[in-house]
Formats: structure tokens, sequence, C-alpha cells
């Protein structure tokens, strides 16, 4: 069942014949072409329209490829600069709604969470990005950062960038996250020893690590779920004994 909205006829332009079907009844029955001539048509006239609605499906394919398509491909493709804009608003949008209904409101309490959130803004990326979420004492989340681009294995993390913007955003807890392109998130061995010297580091500031969550294709990998958090944050504290226990014997030596 839709909810029927009536726009009030106050002598402005009239809306297009797919404006007031949308209006009348959603998006269900639109297919790609009509998705992307309905979101085109807010800032292009209907004939320029038309034309873009087919260069864009020449070229992306479909919705998710358009949606996907960074400005400069857009360009390329021959988008006009107020189709482009029409699309990047589109897609910020919704990223900004998510961002705003996380922040300051909930509380983490799963890694499920973490993925619904973070799913719309990074399923599609061609490039992995890591990602990290500030939370204060209680857990309630604060603010979302991108730390980097690229590759765990070509792009380092600074642990001093990292406790800077930490203690800038007044947090004392950490998640963090990044994607896996090609929509497997299996940890590969790149991604356990980072997450271990992060929980580490971490462990050194009185920072917690509370979670490194992994995106893939409608999947995710959690540490924390995973039990690994638990295990990097015991093998900190028995090396930690360790080097207290060899200090006293060198003493009693």
């Amino acid at each position: 069942m839709h909810l029927q909205i009536t726009l009030p006829d106050r002598g402005e332009e009239r809306l297009t014949s797919l404006q007031e079907r949308f209006l009348k009844s959603g998006l269900e029955s639109f297919n790609n072409e009509e998705i992307i001539e309905l979101l085109l048509s807010l800032g292009l006239p209907p004939r320029k329209c038309k034309r873009e609605v087919r260069e864009c499906l020449e070229q992306f394919k479909n919705l998710r490829g358009l949606l996907t398509a960074s400005a400069e491909e857009l360009e390329q493709a021959g988008i006009s600069r107020r189709g482009i804009l029409c699309i990047e608003i589109m897609k910020k949008i919704p990223k900004e709604f998510l961002k705003q209904k996380i922040i300051g409101k909930p509380v983490y309490k799963s890694s499920e969470e973490i993925f619904e959130y973070l799913y719309y803004s990074m399923r599609d990326l061609k490039k992995e990005v890591f990602k990290v979420i500030y939370l204060d004492s209680q857990n309630q989340i604060i603010d979302t950062a991108d730390l980097f681009e690229g590759t765990i294995e070509s792009t380092p993390v600074h642990p001093r960038e990292i406790v800077e913007a930490t203690v800038k955003h007044g947090a004392v807890r950490l998640i963090f996250a990044h994607n896996h392109p090609a929509g497997d998130p299996t940890p590969s061995q790149s991604d356990k020893q980072l997450t271990r010297d992060l929980v580490f580091i971490g462990s050194v500031m009185q920072l917690k690590v509370l979670d490194h969550i992994i995106i893939g294709e409608n999947r995710h990998f959690s540490f924390a779920d995973a039990g690994l958090i638990k295990k990097y944050e015991d093998d900190f504290l028995n090396i930690r004994i360790k080097k207290m226990l060899q200090a006293e014997q060198r003493q009693l030596n």
C-alpha cells in the first residue's frame, strides 16, 4: 500500500509524468531507465534528460553502475554538470542520513549494527577504504572518518595520526572498518597483523579497540565476534607480564 502525495497547485511548473507517477506509487514499478530519468529530471529539461539517460545506460548499464561511478567517469561519459550534480547529491544524501542516524544516538552493541550502517556507503567502492569510528566511554558513537584509501599492504596506517585524531574527538574507544572490493570479507594475514598492532597500540595508550569489521558483498567479518580482539588483548597482557617478570629477574641477579 502506498501513501499518495498530493501537492498543491501554486501555478508552478508542472511535474513530468514520471515525477507524478513517483509521488503516487513510489519506485516499485520503475525500471532502471525510469529511475535514472526521474533522477536527472530534477536538474535537466526533458529532451536533454532523455539523451543523458541513454548515455548513462550505455556506459554504466544500470542504476548501481551509475551510482558507483566517480564524477570524473560521469564527465567522461558525456554527462552534463547538472546531471553530475543530481547524481552526486543522490549518492551523498543517503550516506549523510545514515551518518546522522547513528552518531550521537545509538550505542554500539554489535558488529551487525555497524555493518548495516557502513554497507551502503562501502559495498561498491573500487578501492579499499579504511575507516575509524570514534566512541565515548559509554560506547556511544561520536564521529566517523576515513583514514586512508588503497590497500592495507600498500598504504601504511600511521598510529600517531590515529591517536591524535582520537584525542581530538575526545574518544576512548575505537572501531575500525574497511571493505574488500572483491566481495569476500575473509581477513588476510595483513588484516590480522594490522588489527593486532592497533589493539597493542590502543592498550599502551589506554584506548579500547572494540572491533575491526571487514565489509564484503552482503556479509562481513568481525574480529570481535571471531574472538580475535580478546586474543590480541591477552597477547599484549602476556607480553607485558613477561617483560615485568624479566625486569624483576634482572634486578634479583
